[in-house]
């Protein structure tokens, strides 16, 4: 049998064949390289059928492309909202107790121009907004058909969509009370949108090309986070000359943004708390936990259980399910772990009672819980259910 040399390598003839057909192969590939997929899939899976490609492709572009046929109004949307969006928003988009603000920010010269003045250097505006970054409206419109509402999304008809969008869109002063947002007028409404000019995909160290900057990329592929010191420990506070020198500042801080002012009209420091020179929390942290304490029902005598098909009514009603699950945690923890984590306190009845009217942050996580409009009766019926380890 011959040999042949190949890369210094000595082969036989029947070696030959089986090296021609990988290099007639890595060609083909080269040369059709779909083609070459297809084989290597060959006989696996389906082809997916028109309603489920049509189940799947609903994203809308920002030339609205995939925009369904549909309408909605101003008004219709505002039914909608209270009933399915207020709960975590707020009835006129103005909350940041779960999610940022979506409304607000924005004026009728920022409608006029395109471009919002609160996002220019040196604006005095403490929290960004939905309306005030968004400049495409088919995001907006998108975003709600696919992910909204929080516990139930898709939910949404198409119309219910475009009367949402138009709603959202009357509390950023775009569109007037009496307007029915459609497929066919989408596109002019796009022209109002109060940051329609703002986008810019010169993305670069900031502050940026247009403000002066560098156009330099803001990675540079070398290692980083390397010999960083320590944790940084904030320490914040009022001394107490210039605590309420300029009136109650909680009345005075914005109705956006996560940030609240301090009530300056009650004491620094609650009952328990060190020092103000070792306060690791700033004092609106600690006015919340002022606040828990306040207006709680006594613990009293032992009462007989609380089940939870008698408090189920309640949490519907005041929407506490939209961000407590019974065992697991959606946006707040869930009352398991919250029954759990108070079984063993004496006091529990009256601290988690506090809690639940007053609201707080910190105890669970960064997302605050707003106060809530229970009567004292109430939140202690949903306290003593949670402290007697929710009896079914």
């Amino acid at each position: 049998m011959s040999r042949f040399e190949f890369a210094g390598v000595r082969l036989s003839r029947v070696w030959l064949l089986p090296l021609a057909w990988l290099a007639l192969t890595a060609q083909a590939q080269q040369a059709d390289p779909a083609k070459a997929q297809r084989s290597a899939l060959a006989g696996i899976g389906r082809t997916a059928t028109p309603a489920e490609v049509k189940a799947w492709d609903i994203d809308v572009r920002p030339d609205f492309k995939g925009l369904p046929k549909g309408q909605g109004s101003v008004r219709q949307g505002e039914v909608i909202w209270e009933a399915q969006c207020a709960s975590c928003h707020g009835s006129f988009g103005e909350s940041s107790a779960v999610f940022t603000p979506i409304a607000g920010g924005t004026t009728a010269a920022d409608v006029k121009s395109g471009r919002v003045d609160g996002l220019m250097p040196g604006a005095n505006q403490p929290q960004r907004t939905t309306m005030m970054k968004m400049s495409t409206l088919s995001t907006l419109w998108d975003y709600i058909n696919r992910a909204m509402p929080w516990t139930s999304p898709k939910s949404l008809t198409a119309n219910e969509v475009y009367a949402v969008t138009a709603y959202i869109l009357n509390l950023g002063n775009v569109l007037p009370e009496d307007f029915t947002l459609s497929d066919s007028n989408i596109r002019e409404v796009q022209g109002r949108l109060p940051n329609r000019n703002g986008m810019t995909t010169a993305h670069a160290m900031w502050p940026g090309r247009e403000l002066g900057g560098t156009d330099r990329p803001d990675v540079q592929g070398s290692a980083c986070m390397t010999n960083c010191g320590g944790e940084a420990v904030v320490k914040s506070f009022l001394p107490d000359y210039a605590r309420n020198a300029h009136g109650n500042l909680a009345e005075q801080s914005r109705n956006i943004g996560p940030t609240r002012g301090a009530d300056t009209t009650r004491a620094a420091l609650a009952a328990g708390v060190s020092p103000v020179s070792d306060l690791k929390q700033p004092v609106a942290a600690v006015v919340v936990a002022q606040r828990a304490t306040e207006n709680v029902v006594p613990a009293g005598p032992a009462q007989s259980p609380v089940t939870t098909a008698a408090v189920t009514p309640m949490l519907q009603k005041n929407a506490c399910l939209a961000c407590h699950g019974m065992d697991s945690k959606l946006v707040g923890p869930a009352f398991k772990d919250i029954a759990s984590k108070y079984k063993d306190r004496t006091d529990a009845v009256s601290y988690l009672s506090g809690k639940i009217r007053a609201g707080g942050q910190g105890v669970w996580g960064a997302i605050p819980m707003p106060a809530q409009s229970l009567s004292p009766e109430e939140s202690a019926q949903l306290a003593q259910w949670l402290a007697q380890g929710m009896n079914k």
